[in-house]
């Protein structure tokens, strides 16, 4: 006879409820402790990465927690030390790093990330994380018979619920204290309703007849323990690279983090639902539409960084998103969908979810450890592609009703294939045509750099003009017929990062692209009166040493070290620079001038930029009170600001500060017509008390906004409050 006591209303209502709030709490924290340690470590894109990385290893670890804990102890043992785990996590609150715990600026990022993650928030993350398959576990056992994948799909809900709310309501309307508090309470509520629940569960025997259902079902074989595997593992790898690629390309912030995520989780929920959301003939369509745009977006994109001209150029920003999103939607709707087929009998539910945990752990492993350390460029995106036609052909195949699928899907495979040879054979000769011979190219967890060398000379066409780099975006003073010059350049991403001529040797000393004599920064440095003091956030190839005289100071903060190796070893400008002292100091700025003693600048360049994204930190009230009091006291210091975007409008952020600041500002553009050989336009906006620094005739062919203050106002950034929303172009 069945000894489970009867399941009330009140009941089902208290699963449902600690399932789906865990699943938002989990997945609030995710963006909120990225927010807190972003600005740590350079606001650079690796930051997210790693942090997805591990919070998939901490998922195996609390499925893999749940699993151990329903197999190996009864159930009143199971209620107990669940809920002491979850009281231990509760006396962690509230959730936010240490400040003493910063990180070391000569360490290794990705250590000290994992460290800091590992002790701010491990256990509670872990401990949320095992929420879903215990309760259901519970839950299967209190109702023999029922099925809980519906509290899988009312998991993810919770899910994407967190994720949505996050950027457009809890970003922009509470600081990360008040985040951070209402979070712990959060928990709070949550470890009520799951000590119920545990409560419940724990005066429950297990059924003697119960006791061998395990063994009922016959064990899922070698190749579906595989698959159990390689499809989480896919969806996880395709997550991490399409959200390292919209980061790169404009910044690594919680608004842009989650949009990924988001379409990820809405497709186990699709999955997982029910059967009948996923079509493998329409998924199959789908999936070949998508490949077909991601080629079509990819070949816009080189053609862009290529030395063509006239093409179509490159896609606006919300095309880009939409078909990157789009792309991960169906690629990641196959995976689940596909696993979804092969689950197991409810016995087996924990096996289930410790494999699709250890297969995202798996994923998130080959992308964030791996593929930095294997690849040169961000090869994984395409391979994540690519590894999904083909989980798809091999799933098809497995099952005789979709044989006839899986031979279609086989021969859009080879077409694929192609496909992504051809683009390669494209990519290395675009970036051959257009920036000249690529002599080196790395990638660290600040991203991929190329070195390139190649010449400039005169277009036969366009009298005045020279073919260097992107030809039109670099103009050029009249030139004799035959003139050449041979040149380096460095980039960082899609981003020129430094460009030196090297031959004739008369021309290694000129300032190029955004530093050159006709853009705002040169004439800045240009007409100051010396000897000066000049700090300089990021250095490029150190082109702004170019104006340093005898008796000057100029000091470099760099984050990336191989950046400072490519400078030192491949270009000149640090070598002849003429100031008295010139350091190159190796570190975020912000926790570098921390730690420094007042350094009396008269003039501060902020221009850490990593390919198109920003390093939101570096431009917050609290860290120009932190530049405050590097400048000169006397009053008559610069902050000059590189805020050229091709998505983003800065002015407003900084119109917002210098108010805040007291400060005039003033924007120039130097526009394309205008530069001279070697230059490329630029945007600057120059901030300072005395209004006479930031004006005058040497500023003279520079265009400035339509009014002084922007035509739109943003809440000021803060270390607490920072959102790309506003200005958006």
């Amino acid at each position: 006879m069945d000894s489970t006591p009867p399941l009330f209303r009140g009941d089902r209502v208290a699963f449902g409820l600690a399932i789906f709030l865990g699943a938002f709490l989990l997945f609030q924290m995710q963006p909120l402790i990225g927010k807190y340690l972003l600005p740590w470590f350079g606001g650079a894109a690796g930051v997210w990465t790693i942090c997805l990385l591990f919070f998939q290893c901490l998922l195996l670890a609390g499925y893999l927690y749940a699993h151990l804990l329903t197999r190996h102890l009864a159930p009143r043992a199971q209620a107990v030390v669940h809920c002491i785990v979850l009281l231990v996590a509760l006396a962690t609150m509230p959730l936010a790093p240490d400040p003493a715990g910063a990180p070391d600026p000569a360490g290794a990022p990705v250590g000290q990330l994992l460290a800091l993650l590992a002790t701010t928030v491990g256990l509670p993350f872990m401990a949320l994380a095992a929420t879903g398959p215990l309760l259901q576990a519970w839950f299967s056992r209190l109702t023999a018979g029922q099925s809980p994948w519906r509290f899988y799909a009312l998991s993810n809900a919770g899910s994407l619920l967190a994720l949505l709310s996050y950027p457009f309501l809890v970003e922009p309307l509470l600081p990360r204290g008040a985040q951070s508090t209402m979070w712990g309470w959060g928990l709070a509520l949550f470890v009520l309703a799951c000590g119920y629940t545990a409560w419940r569960a724990s005066a429950a025997p297990v059924p003697p007849e119960s006791a061998p259902a395990e063994d009922s079902s016959p064990p899922p074989v070698r190749a579906t323990w595989a698959l159990w595997l390689a499809l989480p593992a896919c969806g996880t790898a395709l997550l991490m690279a399409t959200t390292s690629k919209i980061c790169l390309d404009v910044a690594p912030v919680p608004f842009l983090w989650v949009l990924p995520l988001a379409l990820y989780l809405l497709s186990f929920i699709v999955a997982f639902d029910n059967p009948k959301w996923y079509s493998r003939t329409w998924a199959g369509v789908a999936l070949g539409g998508s490949w077909l745009a991601l080629a079509a977006l990819f070949l816009a994109r080189l053609r862009e960084a290529g030395a063509e001209t006239g093409g179509p150029g490159e896609w606006p920003l919300a095309a880009q998103v939409a078909v990157h999103g789009l792309a991960l939607f169906v690629m990641c709707l196959i995976c689940h969908g596909e696993l979804f087929r092969l689950r197991p009998a409810p016995a087996r539910l924990t096996h289930f979810y410790l494999a699709i945990a250890g297969g995202g752990a798996l994923g998130g492993l080959a992308v964030g450890l791996a593929a930095p350390a294997v690849f040169n460029g961000y090869w994984e995106y395409p391979i994540a592609a690519w590894l999904c036609g083909l989980l798809m052909v091999i799933t098809c195949y497995r099952d005789p009703a979709g044989r006839r699928a899986g031979r279609l899907l086989a021969a859009g495979m080879v077409g694929f294939s192609l496909l992504l040879l051809a683009q390669t054979y494209y990519q290395l000769s675009i970036h051959n045509a257009g920036w000249g011979t690529a002599r080196w190219r790395g990638r660290n967890f600040y991203g991929v750099l190329t070195l390139h060398e190649g010449v400039a000379r005169p277009d036969r066409n366009t009298p005045g003009r020279a073919f260097l780099g992107r030809a039109g975006n670099f103009a050029l003073a009249p030139l004799e017929g035959g003139f050449v010059a041979t040149n380096r350049v460095i980039i960082h991403g899609n981003i020129v990062h430094g460009l030196q001529f090297t031959d004739p040797p008369k021309m290694r000393a000129m300032p190029t692209i955004y530093y050159g004599p006709s853009g705002a920064a040169g004439r800045l440095l240009a007409t100051l009166p010396g000897p000066r003091r000049v700090g300089v956030v990021g250095l490029g190839v150190g082109t702004l040493a170019t104006y340093a005289r005898p008796g000057d100071v100029f000091r470099f903060y760099e984050i990336n070290p191989a950046v400072v190796r490519l400078a030192r070893k491949h270009f000149t400008y640090l070598r002849d620079c003429q100031a008295t002292e010139k350091p190159v100091l190796l570190g975020d700025a912000r926790l570098v001038m921390q730690r420094e003693s007042p350094q009396k600048y008269d003039v501060l360049l902020l221009d850490a930029f990593s390919s198109d994204a920003i390093p939101v930190h570096l431009l917050t009230k609290e860290a120009f009170d932190l530049y405050l009091k590097h400048l000169n006291p006397t009053g008559s210091s610069v902050i000059a600001v590189h805020i050229s975007n091709r998505h983003l409008d800065l002015h407003p952020v900084l119109a917002e500060a210098a108010r805040a600041m007291g400060w005039k500002l003033r924007v120039y553009i130097q526009p394309k017509q205008f530069p001279t050989f070697g230059e490329s336009s630029s945007t600057w906006a120059l901030m300072g008390p005395d209004e006479s620094r930031l004006a005058g005739n040497h500023f003279d062919g520079l265009t400035q906004p339509p009014a002084p203050a922007p035509a739109r106002r943003v809440k000021l950034w803060t270390d607490e409050y920072a959102s790309l929303l506003p200005i958006l172009k």
